[in-house]
């Protein structure tokens, strides 16, 4: 039989490629084949990197497609700028995406059978629903983030924000028990871009709110231990990480730089637990005196570093400064443009991880046990920050001075305290320990979250009659924590018995890819 083709759509920013591509890598270990779109530009950029880093698109599998729709911005435009991104994208990728699906199907590829669609990218759910397509939407950050969203209206009619989605009041609350407490100067969608666009922003949330009820299952790259607060609010979400695309770390994840493969050649050489790694994802921009600062408290610790600086992370930059630093620190310290992640936070030469607290380097650290050092640039990273500091406490945040510089001072002496607490150390391996404990190791066909991810599998193998016969028995399933393997199999192979006529104990979950 045919396999289920699934349609992957990100948002077009690193942060939201990466976990889609994870999840992408895991469907097609479970029978899915995949096309996975990205606009033309990051499209772009993937395939580059993958020519520089990985041997091209066949370092993908032969799972993965990949494909591309225009966002509607001029190819000079800038794409950092989130309120412009958001515009044109809303405006003009549905009807790219229309023609994509139609193109495809006109060369003889199968047909979509499902949407697993970025909740920002919620104008998908409409495209798909026109053209027979079920939805399963994928919200990528913390289930937190997502839940502060949600509950907009309730925000509003307790008079926290207005309906612009602007404070009315300054101050912290909690949304809930177990989730951290927020100021409302920092709610996402009023820290994602230039002040005068932030209506672009809470639009498309409010926007996606509304059709989220066009999709069948929403699932969340979490887990329940590190967010039991949010997934009590919101039980009907399925928390399936830390997600990873596999066990090697070895597989590519849509990086839209490539790799620098030294890094770990270089970690091989250090001692245990004595780096300290320096990333701020793919957005963050330090201006030049903050960004000297931060290299010079580097300098100051005395300890190895290994430093991710991306080409246009610090615009008029002194070149001539930044030769002589290097050379400094040649000996001591690393700067690289790009690298994979998850395979330098697995090291064991790692010691902490000054990060700008993105989920997915926020899931990353967790999952291998890395104390942190939370430095947040925008949007959730303030959330994210809480967990780290407050929730979970596996980790310090830096404090800027008056002038709002993180001095080099204040960044020596907060490494010195992660590295050197014992406590957040251990606190960060148990939490490795909940993370891990979410993802079984052993065979591919049975590696589980809990069973989050085979309810996942299972609902999107299965045929729409089936499910449309037992849809209460599955949502009744997803009340409950944890999930039993066994109750899902149970379930998925009575649907599978009751769309077909047939009796007896075949294998029906893990064929249900193919339909």
């Amino acid at each position: 039989m045919a396999k289920a083709h699934v349609l992957v759509l990100p948002m077009p920013c690193q942060g939201h490629v990466t976990p889609l591509m994870e999840l992408s890598h895991r469907l097609v270990d479970h029978g899915f084949e995949v096309t996975f779109v990205n606009t033309e530009v990051d499209h772009a950029l993937v395939v580059a990197a993958l020519q520089a880093s990985s041997g091209g698109e066949a370092a993908l599998g032969g799972g993965i497609r990949l494909a591309s729709i225009p966002d509607g911005l001029a190819d000079d435009e800038d794409r950092k700028d989130l309120n412009k991104l958001i515009d044109a994208y809303s405006r003009h990728m549905p009807g790219y995406l229309e023609r994509l699906i139609a193109d495809m199907e006109a060369s003889g590829r199968p047909r979509v059978k499902w949407l697993v669609g970025d909740v920002n990218m919620a104008w998908s759910f409409e495209v798909a629903k026109k053209l027979g397509i079920r939805v399963v939407c994928f919200w990528p950050a913390a289930m937190a983030c997502w839940a502060f969203m949600l509950k907009i209206p309730k925000l509003i009619e307790d008079g926290v924000i207005d309906d612009k989605g602007l404070p009315v009041r300054q101050e912290t609350f909690q949304l809930a028990p177990g989730i951290p407490p927020l100021h409302t100067s920092q709610l996402s969608w009023n820290n994602a871009g230039a002040p005068e666009g932030q209506h672009i922003i809470f639009d498309l949330v409010t926007r996606n709110n509304e059709l989220g009820d066009l999709a069948e299952m929403a699932v969340s790259n979490s887990f329940y231990e590190a967010e039991a607060g949010a997934f009590k609010l919101f039980p009907r979400v399925l928390p399936i990480g830390p997600l990873f695309a596999d066990g090697e770390l070895r597989k590519p994840v849509g990086h839209f730089l490539p790799e620098d493969e030294r890094c770990i050649k270089w970690l091989d050489a250090r001692p245990d637990r004595s780096v300290v790694y320096v990333a701020f994802g793919s957005m963050a921009i330090f201006n030049p005196r903050q960004f000297e600062e931060l290299a010079e408290g580097l300098e100051l610790t005395g300890r190895p570093f290994l430093w991710v600086v991306r080409p246009d992370f610090t615009p008029g930059l002194d070149k001539a400064w930044l030769h002589e630093f290097r050379q400094r620190v040649a000996g001591n310290g690393m700067i690289v443009s790009w690298c994979s992640q998850q395979q330098v936070l697995a090291h064991r030469a790692v010691a902490c991880f000054v990060s700008h607290c993105g989920w997915n380097s926020t899931m990353e650290g967790v999952r291998n046990g890395v104390p942190f050092l939370c430095w947040p640039y925008f949007c959730d990273q303030y959330l994210n920050r809480s967990y780290i500091t407050s929730v979970w406490r596996t980790g310090l945040a830096v404090a800027p001075d008056a002038d709002g510089i993180i001095t080099k001072e204040e960044l020596r002496s907060k490494v010195e305290q992660v590295v050197g607490d014992e406590e957040i150390r251990e606190r960060a391996r148990l939490f490795k320990d909940a993370a891990r404990r979410c993802i079984s190791e052993g065979d591919p066909r049975t590696r589980t979250s809990k069973g989050e991810l085979w309810q996942l599998y299972a609902w999107i193998g299965l045929t729409k009659e089936n499910i449309q016969l037992n849809r209460k028995v599955f949502s009744e399933l997803s009340m409950h924590e944890p999930y039993s393997f066994k109750a899902l199999v149970d379930v998925s192979r009575a649907l599978h018995f009751q769309g077909t006529g047939q009796k007896g104990g075949s294998q029906a979950l893990f064929f249900c890819a193919e339909v």
